[in-house]
């Protein structure tokens, strides 16, 4: 009998081998490589990971980790790709909430759950003291597991839900939605590559909006949300006091004629930090009408416009922007037809302005022939680059070229 309170990793291996010699399985050797380099003594403090990507968990391999679970408590589990079917799951999931095994739980491309998988992790997500966190991506969420997963969210002490690739337009969006509105715990939700429609989800996430304040960031990437979306999004945006600050449109067929509607909310959202409309149709007229919105908010921080059609005449109107702006800390502009006379009026503008930490642009000079200009571009940008580095010095920025708010 193993002294809990007392554990070696000789203990946990030996365990593990003994279980797995009862299931008639073959211990797995990515699993005893990675126990190896836990620093596994006691069960005050849990180990870092434990990373079960790709390896093929059937039922008897499932029940084999109890040994595990039951002995050391981990920051984060991965079972991404384990091909887990209905009873194996159900089991895992009902082991990770009796040991509370998981702070962190990834499930992702799962696709083979089933009724008792999907219950047993609904379970896990409502009842769980330290689960933060939850990953089930690449795998589809239909109209039962969504009403569980739902149900479970009511008193979950779940922060972060990443869903990205689930299929969750419509009714199971409508599902979900309704339950989170009245959700106080949930802080981060990632909701990309969902086929989200400028028509009822859109709605839908007007509505989360409106009656959540406690979601501080949402991930919208690669949808469909296109401009008449965007207007059922703003509206929602507006009833943001104190809650939202990241907000991510990344690629969702928006075009300058929606900015109108952006145009008219950001003055008024204060607590917006983030909002990043890359890879979607702004162009020149798009930047011309947030001007002047951008420059009374008083709280964005970070701006993403990497690849939306904008040339040197939107340049000039974001160098504007920077000029006035008293907080934007960083932009990206990469991917963008800016040439000379825009990144002149970028440099001129980081002559007065003292925030702006990081400008992001494409390094190769743009479509300039003579060699006047091209070694004005290079030179231009080096500029740019010793402005954002003595702004970042002056704020006690250590590294203000590391990270990229760019795609989500």
């Amino acid at each position: 009998m193993i002294e809990i309170d007392s554990i070696t990793l000789v203990d946990v291996i030996s365990a593990y081998k003994k279980s797995c010699l009862n299931y008639h399985v073959e211990p797995k050797s990515k699993i005893l490589e990675q126990l190896q380099v836990q620093e596994v003594t006691n069960t005050h403090s849990r180990a870092r990971c434990l990373d079960l990507r790709g390896e093929r968990l059937d039922y008897h391999a499932c029940e084999s980790l109890e040994d595990i679970l039951k002995l050391v408590q981990f920051d984060f589990i991965s079972l991404r790709e384990t091909e887990l079917e209905e009873n194996g799951a159900s089991s895992l999931f009902d082991m990770v909430l009796y040991y509370e095994s998981a702070a962190h739980l990834d499930i992702s491309s799962n696709t083979n759950l089933g009724i008792l998988g999907w219950q047993a992790l609904s379970r896990l997500v409502q009842q769980s003291s330290c689960l933060w966190r939850l990953d089930a991506c690449n795998m589809p969420i239909p109209e039962y597991p969504a009403q569980a997963l739902s149900k479970a969210l009511l008193s979950s002490r779940l922060t972060v839900l990443c869903l990205k690739n689930t299929c969750l337009s419509g009714r199971p969006l409508f599902t979900l939605v309704s339950t989170l509105k009245g959700n106080t715990s949930l802080q981060e939700l990632y909701l990309a590559n969902n086929n989200l429609n400028s028509f009822q989800d859109a709605m839908q996430l007007g509505d989360l909006l409106k009656y959540n304040r406690c979601l501080k960031s949402l991930d919208l990437s690669n949808n469909q949300i296109s401009d008449s979306g965007l207007e059922e999004i703003c509206e929602g945006l507006g009833f943001q006091k104190t809650g939202l600050r990241n907000l991510v449109l990344w690629n969702n067929q928006i075009t300058y004629r929606s900015m109108v509607h952006l145009a008219k909310i950001l003055p008024l959202v204060n607590t917006l930090e983030t909002l990043n409309l890359g890879r979607n149709n702004l162009q020149n007229d798009g930047i011309q009408l947030l001007k002047e919105p951008l420059i009374a908010n008083r709280s964005i921080l970070r701006l993403g416009l990497v690849h939306t059609r904008v040339g040197c005449e939107g340049a000039v109107t974001l160098a504007e922007f920077i000029a006035e702006s008293r907080q934007i800390q960083r932009l990206d502009i990469r991917k963008n037809p800016v040439r000379t006379a825009g990144l002149l009026a970028l440099f001129l503008a980081l002559k007065i302005n003292r925030s702006l930490i990081r400008l992001d642009l494409d390094t190769a000079p743009k479509e300039e022939k003579e060699e006047f200009l091209i070694e004005t571009q290079k030179n231009l940008l080096r500029g740019i680059c010793d402005r954002c580095v003595s702004n970042a010095s002056a704020a006690g920025e250590k590294n203000p070229r590391s990270a990229s708010p760019g795609h989500g």
